[in-house]
């Protein structure tokens, strides 16, 4: 079962590190987060890669020289090609009938293994996992007779919002139309039919988009609490 990975962004709102190298290879701790996200995979016993590269993807060709840990096929699919232009550019390289789709800049510590058994399950087109939003700010809980009686920094909300972990049947490509949007798009005409998903992701999930998300997920790595690391 191949894993797609779409690395091939610009990360504009990382410009302090993307000047000089695609989003994908910014480290945590003394590994690229792509690095990170590939051994996910590979522990869960998924280590055919096809990597659509874009941005400074030969940064990335030439991170991976004389790699042994896993098995990778690049693919150039232009630096200015949306989520969906650079799916339809691997169609072909895609062996089987599903596959499995990443983005390069989310970590996670979701069974990949539990999400393929709901989306056989289930049927679908499309799988992807579904996380709790989490507050960018801290809240707080007032009585009422207004007095705060709690403050929570940063909770989970009972909101959900896409993961960007999927399990995807090659059907997709039939909902796949020119200058269509993955998301705003495809998605919404896959949601129409009935033939998305959502596998329910109670534990850590975590993007990397802006100098803060560095910064926050290099210092979990330094303390030890890497809960996608396998």
């Amino acid at each position: 079962m191949h894993v797609v990975i779409l690395c091939g962004g610009k990360g504009t709102r990382l410009n302090e590190y993307t000047e000089d190298i695609p989003k994908p290879l910014v480290e945590i701790g003394n590994k690229p987060i792509l690095h990170h996200l590939m051994s996910m995979y590979a522990a869960a016993g998924y280590n055919d890669f096809i990597l659509c590269l874009g941005y400074k993807g030969d940064k990335i060709k030439e991170y991976f020289n004389g790699n042994k840990e896993f098995n990778i096929e690049f693919a150039d699919t232009g630096e200015d090609a949306n989520k969906a232009e650079r799916l339809m550019k691997v169609k072909d390289k895609i062996k089987g009938d599903n596959f499995l789709l990443s983005y390069g800049d989310d970590l996670s510590d979701v069974d990949i293994n539990k999400v393929i058994e709901f989306h056989k399950k289930n049927k679908k087109i499309v799988t992807l996992a579904a996380v709790h939003l989490v507050s960018p700010f801290g809240i707080m809980e007032i009585n009422e007779i207004h007095e705060v009686t709690s403050f929570k920094e940063k909770p989970k909300l009972n909101h959900l919002m896409n993961g960007g972990f999927y399990v995807i049947e090659k059907e997709i490509f039939n909902y796949i139309k020119p200058g269509y949007d993955l998301e705003k798009e495809t998605f919404e005409d896959l949601a129409k039919a009935k033939q998305i998903t959502a596998f329910k992701h109670n534990g850590f999930w975590k993007s990397m988009n802006t100098l803060k998300d560095v910064i926050e997920l290099n210092e979990m790595f330094e303390k030890g609490d890497t809960p996608w690391i396998k």
